[in-house]
């Protein structure tokens, strides 16, 4: 009899609920829409009831499409957790958030980092976190909230509230309150977590006045997490519960679901921002080259570290082009759109739209369209966007393999935007290498379902796992004759050297 796991990705955009099978094959989804605020003094945010009541909708719609294909609920083993992942909710011991859901791309603040810069924390916060003092990461945004909320001070200063990344608040959700966990992946994204002890750091905490924040218990991934009641969800009799048996954030599940279990292997993430992450072994090697250091994944019994490079716009650039400029009605048009021209023609977006993310960390920089004349059409505008995302990406890799010393030993794609034939191409030419590309286009996903299935005793090893990953897998491969995206490049990092020094 099959056995089935049941994944669900929480994005920024939407919740993606899958029920996978033990050869890693997509049986039944679900996919509800989710809200996002976005404000023109750059603040991001969501509901936090909003993000849970999203979880329970697409779970609903996964299910239901479980039942009517004949099959039974019974035969579920476990769930995996993957989420965006420095979006945190404040909570206190009832569930009841206390503040909206402070999102990823938030640039509240760029203040705050600057004045912990010029008080010498920057090196401070890299050395225990791996990290960088930017809003990108969890935990400025909190000072913010903190700040400028006297009523949450209090709380926080009483012990009252509660801090976790979305994955906790949905486990705290969904168990009822009965567990407060998270897993080091997440953990390692708040710039609270020290990834040498795999603990809060005290001395971080302190500093930051965050002393009496309630924390959660941070785990490995793949670990026993607690249970959740199906009768929560599909409103009858159902007396099913599920083990939540893996948390991880979105992009970690990504490197875990395209088989990155190798030092030296690395995946692309092309979704709403995107992440390369290149797996660095079971030591935590701090860059020199504007890269994270942050745990790519963990077992009970393993810890894999990893660099990585979080490009902040990717195909957001795209939805701000269609939504805003409205240039095109489908972004399944804009492959089309940049073929249509032989070129950029000098024409360069740089979609600094929330700041340039790594390998630059450039917080207060603005987005810019270089080079335009009369003769600019609005197909020279989307291809130079859709050309802004390999270009970002190969930024990444060179810092990587500076840091290495080495260059990576494979690149797997992942994301929305793997659909698009001429993004995909333009970065297999211009990378030089062929691109891994798994069939099942929901990585994150399969990630978490693969760390789910390790703990609940589905799959056996990480071996067992690599020939799965193996026979899902397909190649694009690059045309080294074309010359244009490396000629592009060049151009593209004029652009880049230009627009900073102004």
């Amino acid at each position: 009899m099959k056995k089935y796991i049941l994944a669900i990705d929480q994005g920024t955009s939407s919740t993606k609920t899958i029920l996978f099978d033990e050869s890693g094959l997509a049986v039944a989804k679900g996919s509800v829409d989710l809200k996002t605020n976005y404000f023109d003094n750059g603040f991001v945010e969501q509901n936090p009831e909003d993000i849970y009541q999203n979880v329970l909708d697409s779970v609903r719609l996964c299910l239901n499409n479980f039942i009517n294909l004949g099959l039974q609920l019974a035969d579920i083993v476990s769930c995996g957790i993957s989420n965006q992942r420095e979006t945190f909710v404040l909570w206190d011991k009832d569930g009841k958030a206390l503040a909206p859901a402070v999102v990823w791309a938030c640039k509240r603040s760029i203040n705050i980092c600057s004045d912990l810069i010029k008080k010498g924390q920057n090196d401070f916060i890299k050395q225990k976190t791996g990290l960088l003092l930017d809003p990108y990461f969890s935990g400025t945004k909190l000072l913010w909230l903190v700040q400028n909320d006297v009523e949450l001070k209090k709380k926080v200063e009483n012990g009252e509230v509660y801090f976790g990344t979305v994955d906790c608040w949905l486990l705290y959700k969904l168990t009822n309150g009965t567990h407060f966990k998270t897993d080091y992946t997440n953990a390692s994204r708040t710039l609270l977590f020290n990834i040498h002890t795999l603990k809060w750091d005290t001395e971080i905490l302190e500093k930051w006045g965050l002393s009496k924040l309630n924390l959660p218990h941070a785990c490995p991934s793949s670990h026993d997490f607690g249970k959740f009641d199906l009768k929560q969800i599909l409103n009858d009799t159902t007396t099913i519960t599920i083990p939540i048996t893996a948390l991880i954030g979105d992009s970690h599940a990504a490197t875990f679901g395209e088989g990155c279990f190798e030092k030296g292997t690395a995946k692309v993430t092309l979704g709403t921002g995107s992440s390369i992450m290149m797996n660095i072994g079971n030591e935590a090697v701090l860059s020199n080259s504007g890269m994270l250091t942050t745990i790519c994944w963990s077992t009970k019994d393993r810890v894999d570290y990893a660099l990585e490079g979080a490009i902040v716009s990717c195909g957001s650039t795209i939805e701000w082009l269609k939504n805003e400029l409205q240039l095109f009605s489908n972004v399944a048009e804009t492959a089309t759109m940049a073929t249509a021209i032989a070129d950029n023609a000098g024409v360069y977006l740089i979609p600094a739209f929330s700041g340039l993310g790594a390998p630059h960390w450039q917080m207060s920089r603005k987005a810019s369209i270089e080079g335009m004349t009369f003769g600019t059409t609005k197909n020279h505008i989307v291809r130079a966007a859709l050309e802004s995302i390999p270009y970002q990406i190969k930024d990444v890799v060179e810092a990587m393999a500076k840091d290495m010393k080495a260059p990576l030993k494979s690149i797997s794609v992942n994301g929305g935007l793997t659909q698009n034939q001429f993004v995909i191409h333009y970065l297999a030419d211009l990378l030089g290498i062929p691109l891994n590309k798994q069939r099942n286009p929901d990585v994150s996903a399969l990630g978490a379902a693969y760390l789910s299935g390790l703990k609940s005793n589905i799959y056996s090893s990480i071996e067992q796992l690599s020939n799965l990953v193996k026979n899902q897998t397909e190649q694009v491969l690059a045309d080294l004759n074309n010359d244009l995206p490396a000629n592009g490049y060049l151009g593209w990092k004029e652009k880049i050297k230009t627009v900073k020094l102004n």
